[in-house]
Protein backbone atom coordinates (compact mmCIF):
# COMPACT_ATOMS: atom_id res chain seq x y z
CA UNK A 1 0.00 0.00 0.00
CA UNK A 2 2.81 2.49 0.55
CA UNK A 3 4.70 1.67 -2.63
CA UNK A 4 1.35 2.69 -4.44
CA UNK A 5 0.75 5.96 -2.35
CA UNK A 6 -2.47 4.09 0.15
CA UNK A 7 -3.32 4.45 2.89
CA UNK A 8 -5.63 3.12 5.48
CA UNK A 9 -8.67 5.24 6.38
CA UNK A 10 -9.87 3.99 10.09
CA UNK A 11 -11.92 6.01 12.38
CA UNK A 12 -10.20 7.19 15.84
CA UNK A 13 -11.18 6.43 19.00
CA UNK A 14 -12.69 8.98 20.78
CA UNK A 15 -11.31 10.13 23.69
CA UNK A 16 -12.69 10.02 26.98
CA UNK A 17 -13.76 13.56 28.53
CA UNK A 18 -14.43 14.32 32.45
CA UNK A 19 -17.57 14.33 33.48
CA UNK A 20 -19.81 17.14 34.34
CA UNK A 21 -22.68 18.05 36.37
CA UNK A 22 -25.78 18.23 33.76
CA UNK A 23 -27.98 21.45 34.68
CA UNK A 24 -30.48 19.65 33.18
CA UNK A 25 -31.76 16.83 31.70
CA UNK A 26 -34.42 15.27 29.39
CA UNK A 27 -35.59 11.49 28.42
CA UNK A 28 -34.71 9.18 25.76
CA UNK A 29 -37.76 10.72 23.49
CA UNK A 30 -36.79 9.94 20.42
CA UNK A 31 -35.70 6.41 21.22
CA UNK A 32 -33.74 5.27 18.03
CA UNK A 33 -37.09 5.93 15.79
CA UNK A 34 -34.68 7.60 13.11
CA UNK A 35 -37.64 7.92 10.87
CA UNK A 36 -39.48 10.90 10.30
CA UNK A 37 -42.42 11.67 8.23
CA UNK A 38 -41.85 15.16 7.31
CA UNK A 39 -39.24 17.59 7.25
CA UNK A 40 -38.32 19.20 10.25
CA UNK A 41 -39.79 16.83 12.10
CA UNK A 42 -36.86 15.24 14.06
CA UNK A 43 -33.57 17.12 14.01
CA UNK A 44 -30.44 15.42 15.58
CA UNK A 45 -27.48 17.20 16.82
CA UNK A 46 -23.81 16.94 18.29
CA UNK A 47 -20.23 18.00 18.24
CA UNK A 48 -17.14 16.53 16.61
CA UNK A 49 -13.43 17.23 17.27
CA UNK A 50 -11.26 18.44 14.16
CA UNK A 51 -7.25 19.27 13.75
CA UNK A 52 -5.97 21.86 11.90
CA UNK A 53 -1.65 22.52 12.34
CA UNK A 54 -1.55 21.90 16.06
CA UNK A 55 -4.72 23.55 16.63
CA UNK A 56 -7.95 22.15 17.49
CA UNK A 57 -11.25 22.94 15.71
CA UNK A 58 -14.86 21.72 16.50
CA UNK A 59 -17.74 21.27 14.20
CA UNK A 60 -21.17 21.36 15.45
CA UNK A 61 -24.32 20.78 13.41
CA UNK A 62 -28.11 19.65 13.08
CA UNK A 63 -29.49 16.96 10.48
CA UNK A 64 -32.49 16.27 9.65
CA UNK A 65 -33.70 12.69 10.39
CA UNK A 66 -36.32 12.85 7.30
CA UNK A 67 -34.12 13.58 4.82
CA UNK A 68 -30.38 13.34 5.99
CA UNK A 69 -29.64 16.85 5.38
CA UNK A 70 -27.49 18.84 7.32
CA UNK A 71 -29.88 21.49 8.39
CA UNK A 72 -27.29 24.05 10.03
CA UNK A 73 -23.40 23.78 10.80
CA UNK A 74 -20.74 26.30 12.48
CA UNK A 75 -17.18 25.49 12.93
CA UNK A 76 -15.46 27.04 15.68
CA UNK A 77 -12.56 27.03 17.26
CA UNK A 78 -13.84 26.15 20.98
CA UNK A 79 -16.56 23.38 21.76
CA UNK A 80 -18.27 25.68 24.14
CA UNK A 81 -22.11 26.84 24.78
CA UNK A 82 -22.04 29.75 22.10
CA UNK A 83 -20.87 26.85 19.68
CA UNK A 84 -24.26 25.15 20.00
CA UNK A 85 -26.24 28.24 20.22
CA UNK A 86 -25.34 29.51 17.37
CA UNK A 87 -25.62 25.91 15.32
CA UNK A 88 -29.31 25.90 16.59
CA UNK A 89 -30.01 30.14 15.72
CA UNK A 90 -29.07 29.20 12.26
CA UNK A 91 -31.46 26.02 11.87
CA UNK A 92 -34.01 28.11 13.27
CA UNK A 93 -33.27 30.73 10.67
CA UNK A 94 -33.78 28.40 8.25
CA UNK A 95 -36.16 26.75 9.25
CA UNK A 96 -38.18 28.72 11.87
CA UNK A 97 -40.81 27.36 13.81
CA UNK A 98 -39.83 24.38 12.61
CA UNK A 99 -38.71 21.11 14.14
CA UNK A 100 -40.82 19.60 16.89
CA UNK A 101 -37.95 17.30 18.43
CA UNK A 102 -34.19 17.78 18.88
CA UNK A 103 -31.90 15.44 20.01
CA UNK A 104 -28.59 15.52 21.17
CA UNK A 105 -26.29 13.84 23.79
CA UNK A 106 -25.78 14.51 27.49
CA UNK A 107 -22.85 16.71 26.56
CA UNK A 108 -22.60 20.36 28.96
CA UNK A 109 -23.74 22.29 26.05
CA UNK A 110 -27.08 20.59 25.96
CA UNK A 111 -27.53 20.02 29.71
CA UNK A 112 -27.16 23.85 30.13
CA UNK A 113 -29.87 26.32 31.29
CA UNK A 114 -29.11 28.50 28.69
CA UNK A 115 -29.69 25.59 25.98
CA UNK A 116 -32.92 24.90 28.13
CA UNK A 117 -34.03 28.33 27.56
CA UNK A 118 -33.75 28.13 23.40
CA UNK A 119 -35.43 24.75 23.26
CA UNK A 120 -38.21 26.60 25.23
CA UNK A 121 -38.41 29.45 23.65
CA UNK A 122 -38.49 27.61 19.88
CA UNK A 123 -41.22 25.79 21.60
CA UNK A 124 -39.39 22.58 21.04
CA UNK A 125 -39.15 19.18 22.96
CA UNK A 126 -35.80 18.16 23.68
CA UNK A 127 -34.79 14.24 23.72
CA UNK A 128 -31.31 12.79 24.89
CA UNK A 129 -29.31 9.79 24.58
CA UNK A 130 -28.89 7.86 27.53
CA UNK A 131 -25.57 7.78 29.29
CA UNK A 132 -22.68 5.72 27.55
CA UNK A 133 -25.14 4.98 24.50
CA UNK A 134 -23.76 7.18 21.58
CA UNK A 135 -25.67 4.55 19.41
CA UNK A 136 -28.88 6.53 20.48
CA UNK A 137 -27.68 9.26 18.55
CA UNK A 138 -26.33 6.94 15.38
CA UNK A 139 -27.70 9.50 12.66
CA UNK A 140 -25.50 12.10 13.55
CA UNK A 141 -22.60 9.84 14.65
CA UNK A 142 -22.58 8.51 11.21
CA UNK A 143 -22.22 11.72 9.30
CA UNK A 144 -19.52 12.58 11.18
CA UNK A 145 -17.97 9.41 10.11
CA UNK A 146 -18.99 9.62 6.63
CA UNK A 147 -17.34 13.71 7.02
CA UNK A 148 -14.07 11.93 8.10
CA UNK A 149 -13.60 8.90 5.88
CA UNK A 150 -14.91 11.00 2.65
CA UNK A 151 -12.76 14.03 2.93
CA UNK A 152 -11.03 15.21 6.46
CA UNK A 153 -8.69 11.98 6.73
CA UNK A 154 -8.05 12.07 2.79
CA UNK A 155 -6.91 15.38 2.69
CA UNK A 156 -4.21 14.39 4.87
CA UNK A 157 -2.88 17.76 7.08
CA UNK A 158 -4.98 21.12 7.18
CA UNK A 159 -2.75 24.08 7.62
CA UNK A 160 -4.77 26.68 8.79
CA UNK A 161 -8.22 26.83 10.07
CA UNK A 162 -9.61 28.53 7.25
CA UNK A 163 -8.33 25.62 4.70
CA UNK A 164 -10.21 23.54 7.21
CA UNK A 165 -13.78 25.31 7.21
CA UNK A 166 -13.64 25.69 3.51
CA UNK A 167 -13.07 22.15 3.12
CA UNK A 168 -15.67 21.33 5.09
CA UNK A 169 -17.80 24.00 3.79
CA UNK A 170 -16.97 22.45 -0.04
CA UNK A 171 -18.03 18.78 1.53
CA UNK A 172 -21.29 19.38 3.22
CA UNK A 173 -22.44 21.45 0.31
CA UNK A 174 -21.30 18.01 -1.63
CA UNK A 175 -23.22 16.26 0.97
CA UNK A 176 -26.49 17.88 0.93
CA UNK A 177 -27.18 18.59 -2.84
CA UNK A 178 -24.94 15.85 -5.02
CA UNK A 179 -23.77 12.82 -2.84
CA UNK A 180 -26.68 10.25 -3.67
CA UNK A 181 -28.12 7.81 -0.65
CA UNK A 182 -29.45 4.51 -1.11
CA UNK A 183 -32.05 4.72 1.85
CA UNK A 184 -33.07 8.04 0.12
CA UNK A 185 -34.21 6.44 -3.47
CA UNK A 186 -30.56 7.10 -4.81
CA UNK A 187 -31.42 10.48 -4.35
CA UNK A 188 -28.96 13.59 -2.90
CA UNK A 189 -30.74 14.70 0.66
CA UNK A 190 -32.00 18.07 -0.78
CA UNK A 191 -33.79 16.59 -4.02
CA UNK A 192 -35.57 14.11 -1.73
CA UNK A 193 -36.58 17.10 0.23
CA UNK A 194 -37.70 19.25 -3.08
CA UNK A 195 -39.80 15.87 -3.99
CA UNK A 196 -40.93 15.66 -0.81
CA UNK A 197 -42.44 18.93 -0.15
Amino acid sequence: MKDAGLKSVIRKKKKRYVKSTPQHISANILNRNFKADSTNEKWVTDITELKYGSKKAYLSAILDLHDNSIVSYVIGHSNNNELVFNTLDKALDVAPGAASLLHSDRGFQYTSKGFRRKIEDAQMTHSMSRVGKCIDNAPMESFFGTLKCEKYYLHGTYKTFNELKESIDEYIFFYNYKRLQAKLGAKSPMEYRRQAS
